[in-house]
């Protein structure tokens, strides 16, 4: 909620009532944040149960859904539901959809420039962390396994890249010295 709230406000043009979003579509949002199960992540209210909660027009909140869909901030699926009819006519009646909350890139963004900053103990610390993980994780799959890692685009990738980051580059065969050292006696 706080991400489409900074959204909504940071996207708002000058000499505009309301930003992209809208006040209702802010209401719609709250509402299926507070609906959504979120152990099931089912999210299926019909419209009319979204006009009566809200008090709100069929149009205004169809334009709301339409700018939270746009924005990236909500999807659905249309769903249908067999109608068992055997003469003409259709054989399937649509049902309420099913939606699925999200956040987008630029409302992450937003989120992310208005942290305020970590005392600098706890930044010191999360970094002696994250180098121990980084480095365990060097000792578990090696460097090459790392770096493979980090060329896919996941969550593991991600972390590899951030991982790799941390550590020290590592020294070239040339440097590394392989011959023992020997006193040159005179």
């Amino acid at each position: 909620m706080l991400a489409a709230k900074r959204f909504e406000k940071a996207h708002k043009q000058p000499g505009r009532k309301s930003g992209p979003l809208g006040a209702v579509a802010i209401e719609v949002l709250e509402y299926m944040a507070n609906l959504v199960d979120y152990r099931s992540g089912r999210l299926e209210p019909s419209i009319d149960t979204i006009m009566q909660k809200l008090c709100r027009s069929r149009d205004a909140v169809w334009k709301a859904l339409t700018a939270l869909r746009r924005h990236g901030f909500l999807d659905w699926v249309r769903r249908y539901v067999p109608t068992h009819n055997d003469s003409a006519g259709p054989q399937v009646q649509q049902t309420s959809n099913a939606y699925r909350l999200a956040l987008p890139r630029q409302a992450e963004e937003a989120l992310a420039r208005d942290k305020p900053p970590l005392p600098e103990d706890r930044a010191q610390a999360d970094l002696e962390k994250m180098t121990a993980e980084a480095e365990h994780e060097l000792q578990r799959i090696g460097r090459d396994g790392l770096e493979w890692l980090a060329q896919t685009e996941t969550f593991a990738g991600r972390r590899a890249r951030m991982l790799l980051n941390l550590l020290p580059e590592p020294e070239r065969e040339s440097v590394i010295r392989t011959e023992p050292r020997t006193k040159h006696l005179l």
